[in-house]
């Protein structure tokens, strides 16, 4: 027989988010969508924080693996969205989820993460803490989904300088190329449909002796040729 405890329904992360919705009125709920190319896109985000502890404790942080399970520690926080904690630099980043954010995800607070890395052994001093806005739609939403432009990149061994330069260029050679590729691909459809599926014989090309001799060039006749049976 099964002991386990039945799961609640209203204990899933989903149901619980829809029920913080149902409390909503219809402006907090458009609040929580944006607008692209006339579609409707949710994000859970919208501006959150980022926040940098510097020069700390060489000796707190004691080593990488110390350091890799803080990280893991971190980011098994749900107001935590990313955590780099760098052992060479002395420093760790985190983006969270602050109290005051307009959105319905779980929240923390600027202090609540330093008394948590406290109780880890690592102590932050205040007067070296850095913070900023983070813009979740453009730094994280539109980075992820919208990467042509953003994560642009020059070929091998070239600068940036030197592919925007080469690159209108380049970009006017591909479409003369993708419009003979189409012609090509066209001809060969325009033959195959003439040859296979009509059943005409194809034009007999010249050969070079024929270019020679200025005469006509001859039809193959399919079936024949030399054949020679080795021992």
């Amino acid at each position: 027989m099964d002991r386990r405890e039945e799961t609640q329904h209203d204990s899933n992360e989903y149901q619980k988010e829809l029920k913080k919705q149902e409390q909503l009125g219809s402006d907090e709920l458009e609040k929580q969508y944006i607008f692209e190319n006339g579609a409707k896109f949710r994000v859970p985000y919208r501006i959150i924080k980022k926040v940098t502890f510097l020069d700390l404790s060489k000796g707190e942080l004691r080593d990488i693996d110390h350091c890799t399970r803080l990280q893991y520690r971190l980011m098994l926080k749900d107001a935590v969205l990313k955590a780099t904690v760098n052992f060479i630099r002395r420093t760790i980043n985190i983006t969270y989820n602050p109290p005051d954010a307009d959105n319905l995800k779980e929240k923390i607070s600027k202090e609540e993460l330093a008394k948590f890395l406290g109780e880890q052994g690592v102590h932050i001093n205040p007067a070296k803490v850095e913070e900023r806005d983070y813009d979740y739609i453009k730094e994280f939403y539109t980075y992820a989904f919208n990467p042509a432009r953003i994560r642009e990149h020059p070929p091998y061994s070239y600068t940036m300088e030197q592919w925007r330069k080469m690159k209108p260029e380049w970009e006017k050679k591909q479409a003369e190329y993708e419009i003979k590729k189409k012609a090509q691909f066209k001809a060969f459809q325009e033959q195959y449909e003439r040859e296979v599926i009509n059943g005409e014989k194809p034009e007999a090309k010249p050969t070079f002796v024929d270019k020679v001799l200025g005469r006509k060039p001859k039809e193959k006749e399919k079936g024949k040729g030399f054949w020679f049976h080795g021992v």
